[in-house]
């Protein structure tokens, strides 16, 4: 949890009462605090957890907001039991962002006059404005602070993270920095902007390839960058994390900037076209490019898609990354099939330890989801202490991880069951399974999106009236994060990102019974040129699968797959156990044998 990994103690009553405190001297009537910080991503350090530190709620999503006389806590429906037991229910009203999102709890509790104050660099222009509009709607006043008020009276508030900054070599990334920077310099020219400021570590990472450890599970260096039309990049970073040699690495036309020198080269920006993505850029950078006088140009960060698209020594690392990758999940399958007695806890550690084995192996790429019976149902479990339950026959249990290797980043889900599987169990199973086969095996025209393709993995469930409420894919970056944009497979607008050769998607179709089970089956896929038939008239993408992992065939009712799902079940099994086999010990290659024999006749 959150508290052991960042060193200070939880939540208690008197930082509340400290913050209302500093906002009256501050003539503030309220604050916001969400869970950001700078760079707007999915991981923050010790140092921004501020929504933990003073509200206890240590979830991946959310955020606080404090008046003088109540205070609110905003979650999704991934949270909302979570949410119950960290918060002091009596200090903070838990709140259902989506039934009552925090511009309309804040619309019905201001009045004219109130002041609202908000951090500009820890919400997207986007935020703000939706912040103005239901503030300014009851005559209120929203207010941005110079500074945090919650970091005025946060005492022992962690140092920023100095993790080195490392090159990330040649060999892994497939393209020199240089060769992506003209690149990306190109699109910029083509849109005649004179630079771009990236404040997403993730592109900045990718564009310069270099790695660092600031955050958990994703291999990031905080830092900003501005990229110019020239080619050229001010890189703006800690200069006490550069490793030796990190200098050449970067060539001369990267200029390794102190963060304090960020203001003055925005103030170089005057006059010119900057492009600068609203859904990752902080408001405090569009606030300042204005009043500077640069024209900005709104638009989706330029190394978001080149970075989506995978070139070939990226997709042939993320293949080796998945062999490897299904060795130790395997090992971990057979392990656990002998075990009389083993809990949730226990098997994730079991699950890491053989993948610590693997060669490049740099870490989990985020905290394993390991949830049996009616834990797997909570989408975003995860085991603690507390919750920590032992697997018992008759149940599933639902293992969801992933981990992080130089040369790809991997994420995988299995159901399996613990001894015999019920009825309800196995049709359930393989309704979601025909799902999954149904997105792998899709053929379609370039220029789809993830939307359109998302019915094709939900088709079978809802058919027997059945559902999920999650996305189906995700994009996946290469030792990077694993969750990446901009593309993905969902039922929401979200996903209206074409699909291109290159990208790497999840295909991770699921059922979740609330109170008894999970289902989730969870490959990673490429997408792939597809031939064109003779007398087509469109250029056609597919999918590659790239994990190699059995799925439980005790799970599958054959009945219920027709002869095409059955055929790509034993194609699958089969690859599996012709990449694995020769790189297992004698047990585990007989253990994998027997787990991707042909599936019978139904």
């Amino acid at each position: 949890m959150f508290d052991d990994e960042a060193g200070f103690a939880p939540a208690s009553p008197e930082r509340l009462d400290a913050l209302r405190a500093e906002l009256a001297r501050r003539k503030l009537s309220g604050f916001v605090v969400p869970r950001a910080d700078e760079h707007q991503g999915e991981y923050v350090p010790p140092s921004a957890q501020r929504l933990a530190w003073l509200t206890g709620f240590t979830g991946s999503a959310g955020s606080a907001v404090v008046l003088a006389d109540r205070a609110a806590v905003f979650v999704d429906g991934r949270y909302t039991l979570q949410v119950r037991q960290e918060v002091d229910a009596a200090r903070f009203e838990p709140v259902h962002l989506i039934d009552c999102p925090p511009t309309r709890w804040l619309g019905e509790r201001l009045s004219a006059g109130d002041r609202l104050g908000y951090d500009p660099w820890l919400h997207t222009a986007d935020q703000v404005e939706a912040l103005r509009q239901s503030v300014e709607r009851v005559g209120a006043e929203l207010v941005p602070c110079e500074d945090n008020p919650l970091d005025a009276v946060w005492r022992d508030r962690p140092a920023p993270p100095r993790a080195p900054v490392v090159p990330h070599a040649l060999a892994f990334a497939g393209r020199s920095s240089a060769e992506k920077r003209g690149d990306v310099a190109d699109i910029l020219r083509d849109e005649r902007l004179d630079a771009a400021v990236l404040t997403d570590p993730h592109a900045i990472a990718w564009l310069l390839n270099i790695r660092g450890g600031d955050v958990a599970y994703t291999p990031l260096p905080l830092c900003f960058a501005i990229l110019h039309a020239d080619a050229s990049v001010e890189l703006f970073i800690d200069p006490a994390k550069l490793s030796a040699g990190l200098a050449d690495h970067l060539g001369t036309a990267v200029w390794v900037r102190s963060p304090r020198q960020l203001d003055a080269a925005l103030e170089g920006l005057a006059g010119k076209r900057v492009r600068l993505d609203p859904a990752t850029a902080a408001a405090a950078l569009f606030d300042r490019l204005g009043e500077v006088g640069a024209r900005v140009e709104r638009g989706a960060d330029p190394c978001a898609l080149p970075k989506a698209c995978k070139n070939p020594v990226e997709l042939a690392g993320a293949r080796a990354a998945h062999r490897r990758d299904g060795v130790a999940v395997v090992r971990f399958l057979a392990w656990l099939e002998g075990q009389e007695r083993v809990d949730e806890l226990g098997a994730a550690a079991r699950l890491e330890a053989f993948r610590a084995e693997g060669v490049h192996f740099r870490g989990l790429s985020f905290p394993t989801i390991a949830g049996s019976g009616a834990h797997g149902a909570i989408v975003h479990y995860r085991s603690t202490a507390a919750s920590n339950r032992f697997l018992q026959p008759g149940e599933l249990f639902l293992l969801d991880s992933g981990a992080q290797y130089l040369d790809g980043t991997t994420d995988i889900t299995r159901t399996v069951s613990i001894g015999t599987p019920g009825p309800e169990h196995r049709e359930r199973f393989t309704l979601v399974l025909k799902g999954h086969i149904a997105l792998a095996r899709a053929v379609f025209p370039a220029g789809t999106t993830g939307s359109q393709l998302d019915v094709l993995a939900r088709q079978f469930l809802w058919r027997a009236g059945l559902d999920y409420d999650h996305g189906t894919g995700h994009g996946v970056g290469s030792f990077l994060s694993v969750h990446e944009g901009p593309q993905r497979v969902s039922k929401v607008g979200t996903g209206a990102v074409a699909l291109k050769s290159g990208m790497v998607l999840s295909n991770e179709p699921g059922y979740y019974k609330t109170g008894a089970y999970g289902i989730r089956i969870e490959n990673l896929v490429a997408v792939v040129d597809a031939s064109r038939p003779q007398g087509g008239e469109r250029d056609l993408l597919a999918f590659d699968t790239l994990t190699v992992v059995p799925f439980d065939r005790a799970l599958i009712e054959p009945a219920l797959l027709d002869q095409e799902e059955r055929a790509w079940v034993d194609a699958y099994h089969a690859q599996v156990a012709a990449e694995l086999a020769p790189l297992l010990g004698a047990e585990e290659r007989a253990w994998l044998e027997r787990a991707t024999r042909p599936l019978p006749v139904g």
